[in-house]
């Protein structure tokens, strides 16, 4: 049976700075606007992290009874290194997604909004359907589109939405920047598992391209973060250009990948991705305040 620490360690903390970076700049957008409201922003963030910790027990649910966690280097896998039965994985996943969507249900509710139920189902459903599924779209390559979409543009987007009833073309700039770095941390995790993914038929998109130009996907993702946040600050303030100091965090990562790293030695870029994300998507959100 599997500890309080592995169950937490399964739901892969490193990787809620996805979801928080996301509300974080879709709220600083808010703010710029002047359209902030503290209880719309806190259910937003609410329901990304729910559903970023759903997404984590499903991947580790539907990897592990496929056989594709057992020879995986990194976080923990609860099935695949048998600490827990598929059953309770599972039943964690949809637990999360529970939560998520009564969270969801009730900023719906006060949004007044009905239609925004769709865009919650369509979430739960990529979710799973990531890896879980008769054809999980993640074994086919399109991992890194659903992130950009998922963990990207929607919850940005969607967060300045549900507090301003509005979209804005620097709110979708700025959503595809956050994906871009979202995405960037998909592709150094599946860099690191090309092997791993190959051996057990996983066609993820660094399968694909193969190791080479994995790495070189993964530049231009920060590359492409870059370019949308010059956009945002042409469209909104020339002072948000001082948030590319926060692609600074990124040198550790680039170095690694460039370098060649692989297996075990590329667990420290995926982790300074994440902290990419996150000081990326809190410096942006902490501009947008300011302008």
């Amino acid at each position: 049976m599997a500890s309080l620490s592995q169950w937490v360690g399964g739901a892969r903390p490193r990787t809620l700075p996805t979801a928080i970076s996301s509300v974080a700049v879709g709220t600083g957008l808010a703010v710029n606007a002047e359209a902030f409201i503290p209880l719309r922003a806190l259910l937003a963030l609410l329901v990304a992290v729910a559903l970023q910790i759903g997404v984590n027990y499903a991947n580790d649910y539907s990897d592990g009874i496929k056989g594709t966690d057992e020879a995986r280097v990194g976080p923990v896998r609860l099935v695949g290194q048998r600490l827990a039965s598929p059953a309770s994985v599972r039943l964690a996943a949809l637990c999360s997604f529970a939560v998520a969507a009564a969270l969801g249900t009730i900023l719906v509710a006060i949004v007044g909004q009905w239609w925004l139920l769709l865009i919650g189902v369509a979430c739960v459903a990529a979710a799973w359907l990531y890896t879980g599924g008769p054809r999980p779209y993640g074994y086919h390559g399109l991992g890194e589109v659903f992130v950009l979409v998922f963990f990207g543009i929607v919850p940005v987007v969607g967060t300045l939405y549900v507090q301003s009833l509005t979209v804005t073309v620097p709110s979708v700039v700025a959503s595809v920047g956050v994906g871009l770095l979202a995405c960037a941390v998909l592709v150094t995790n599946n860099l690191r598992d090309i092997p791993t993914d190959l051996a057990s038929g996983k066609r993820t998109l660094a399968v694909r391209l193969g190791d080479a130009r994995t790495r070189g996907l993964y530049l231009a993702l920060i590359a492409g973060t870059a370019t949308t946040t010059i956009t945002v600050a042409a469209l909104i303030s020339w002072w948000l250009l001082i948030v590319l100091i926060a692609l600074g965090l990124a040198i550790g990562p680039v170095t690694l990948v460039r370098g060649g790293a692989t297996g075990p030695a590329l667990v420290p870029a995926l982790k300074g991705t994440g902290l990419l994300v996150l000081g990326y998507g809190l410096a942006l959100a902490a501009g947008l305040c300011l302008v």
